[in-house]
């Protein structure tokens, strides 16, 4: 059943300042980044009387390394690291880190899914992900899954997960412990010499090897470029971003069929067509149609959500997020990541340019399923200068803190962070990249990816994308002030 244009109206002028807070992160400045340079300041101040007692940790600290500058009292252990360390098969760690999860692993340990972000044709890659026999899709593809086993020693051990699938981009970790990788691709058989087609989720398990054989994509959930997936535990929908442009990409809602029971194993088993793929489609407390979500330029602001079903998701002829015409749907640029909590799911659109009808550099929303209304909570104006410290832009990945708010990976331009943002929005560093992987004139840092938490809530744990390491971040963590 719709949410009516009218009841949505009604709804927001009876809750009024509710609908806009709804979740537990806040806003942060419209102006270009202006919270995290105040906070960055007042942090410096504090370090230089001796202590820090605001928001955040205090100032970044160079790495004589030069990896990860970090706050005082933190420290970094590098878990992988592709070209150097090395499977339990003797291969060595594959390349292009991106979404991760963690898992509770056998006696004390902690294990990790590691997407690896690997596109095009298997032969242009120096670390691919191994063809582990009876762990491969499609042999032509480079990209895949490895497992990481973090024990309680120290002791590191890494083996495939999933092996020839492409551009293994975010995903999602599920309700019932398992991995839902993503491809973030369009490739047909036959393009870079792959013997199937791709742009699909796979399933994988951390625990059970044999769960994981015989890969079977979840053509359930369609065929395009996807980003991430997360599922509402309460009433087993998945949502789905895209991240695509000509035209700008899509956010979907996977409706379970009748009977259907999620559980280990149980997506494989559904019909290539089981259940409702649908887009989204928003309106403002007006009744007016939303037709691309850069159109929101206020934190707060809140959008009406209905759903659009996807003529075909298996996308034979014609790409999903082009069945649609002028006024069926809402889009978005960089729709990237999600993480659910709160009882909703945070979704990431990593900026917009001339593509979009107006620009920024990042924005988060706020899906709340039961009101079926999307809020904006945080909102990056376009960064004047991305080579300078202190500007975050270009959100990507993301994670619900234990600690109170988000901590959001930075993939945008020049420098990269890790961030955080308190509930009432303010924002604060928690690394920078220093790893330069360009020249002393043109210094070039690759993005971050895979932030996550430990399931203790002790280690961060998060991922620099190229060359391709995972990185254990510990110190000491605080419930972060509003």
């Amino acid at each position: 059943m719709s949410l009516t244009r009218r009841d949505f109206a009604r709804k927001s002028a009876i809750t009024g300042a509710g609908v806009a807070l709804a979740g537990s992160v806040g806003a942060l400045a419209t102006a270009p980044n202006a919270l995290a340079a105040t906070d960055i300041d007042s942090d410096e101040a504090e370090s230089a009387s001796g202590g820090h007692h605001g928001v955040g940790y205090g100032p970044l600290i160079a790495d004589p390394n030069g990896i990860l500058a970090l706050p005082a009292g933190f420290s970094y252990k590098v878990i992988t690291y592709s070209g150097r360390t090395k499977l339990e098969s003797g291969e060595f760690t594959p390349s292009n880190h991106d979404g991760t999860a963690t898992f509770e692993g056998p006696r004390g340990a902690v294990l990790l899914v590691n997407n690896h972000e690997l596109a095009g044709a298997r032969a242009q890659w120096p670390h691919p992900v191994p063809l582990t026999e009876g762990l491969v899709y499609d042999p032509a593809a480079a990209g895949g899954c490895t497992v990481v086993e973090v024990r309680r020693g120290g002791e590191v051990a890494e083996w495939v997960g999933i092996a020839g699938t492409a551009t293994n981009c975010a995903g999602g970790s599920t309700p019932w412990g398992t991995w839902l990788t993503c491809e973030e691709t369009e490739d047909k058989a036959g393009k870079n010499g792959f013997t199937k087609d791709h742009g699909y989720v796979f399933e994988v398990d951390p625990e059970d090897h044999r769960a994981n054989r015989d890969p079977k994509p979840i053509k359930a959930f369609g065929r395009y470029a996807h980003e991430a997936v997360v599922i509402d535990p309460k009433r087993g929908h998945a949502y789905l971003t895209e991240d695509a442009s000509g035209p700008n990409g899509l956010l979907y809602r996977w409706t379970p069929p009748e009977g259907f029971r999620h559980g280990r194993g149980r997506l494989r088993t559904l019909a290539d067509d089981a259940g409702v793929l649908q887009a989204f489609k928003c309106f403002d407390s007006g009744g007016k149609f939303v037709d691309d979500l850069s159109r929101a330029t206020r934190i707060g602001t809140v959008y009406g959500v209905d759903w659009v079903d996807v003529p075909d998701r298996d996308a034979k002829q014609v790409s999903t997020r082009k069945q649609f015409k002028d006024g069926e749907i809402t889009r978005a640029r960089k729709l990237e990541g999600m993480w659910w909590g709160d009882g909703g799911a945070y979704i990431v659109s990593s900026y917009a340019r001339e593509e979009s009808p107006v620009q920024h550099d990042g924005q988060v929303w706020f899906y709340d399923p039961k009101r079926r209304t999307l809020t904006l909570k945080v909102l990056l104006g376009v960064n004047p200068d991305p080579s300078k410290d202190g500007a975050f832009d270009g959100p990507d990945n993301i994670t619900v803190s234990p600690y109170g708010g988000l901590v959001i990976a930075e993939d945008g331009e020049g420098v990269q962070h890790l961030f955080g943002a308190t509930e009432s929005g303010r924002t604060y560093p928690i690394a920078r990249n220093e790893l330069n992987i360009g020249t002393e004139e043109e210094p070039e840092y690759s993005e971050f990816t895979g932030v996550t938490f430990s399931p203790d809530g002790r280690t961060l744990f998060a991922n620099i994308q190229t060359p391709g390491i995972m990185l254990a971040i510990t110190g000491p963590w605080k419930r972060q002030r509003r």
